[in-house]
């Protein structure tokens, strides 16, 4: 029993339920608490949005809530979990980097958010996820790999 507990898993049941933890914990909460409220305060917030790749306001803004409110989204759903999540890690990024100037203090959600985009971005969804669902296993499959 303790070593089935302290056995770091490989492809495991509980490493899968950890990713759909993530995705839907870190998923959810950024497209619900910053996404959606992008959304909501459009009109408020585009006209003033940085513009760190000067290509406007409203297409930094709609940039922003691209990420933050879709592909966060499609996260939470593991569906194309690894494109989903590079577009968050490139949308955190610039906002650690360029909002809160690399500053921890300042920008620590922005870091934390990008700690588990690009740990998603690396492992992809998991089984739990659309992306299992629609895409099966992707690669070969077992019945070819024994017999190569």
């Amino acid at each position: 029993m303790i070593k089935k507990i302290f056995a770091p898993g490989n492809d495991s049941t509980m490493t899968n339920f950890g990713l759909l933890v993530l995705r839907l914990w870190f998923g959810l909460t950024m497209c619900l608490h910053h996404g959606v409220d992008k959304i909501v305060g459009w009109n408020y917030l585009a006209p003033t949005w940085l513009d760190p790749f000067h290509i406007g306001h409203q297409a930094s803004f709609a940039l922003t809530v691209f990420a933050e409110a879709v592909c966060s989204f499609l996260l939470a759903l593991g569906l194309v979990t690894r494109f989903a999540a590079l577009v968050l890690v490139i949308n955190m990024s610039v906002a650690f980097c360029m909002v809160h100037k690399e500053d921890l203090k300042a920008g620590e959600l922005a870091y934390v958010y990008l700690g588990v985009f690009v740990v998603l971005f690396v492992t992809g969804a998991g089984k739990f996820s659309l992306d299992k669902a629609l895409f099966g296993k992707g690669g070969k499959s077992s019945t070819a790999a024994k017999k190569g």
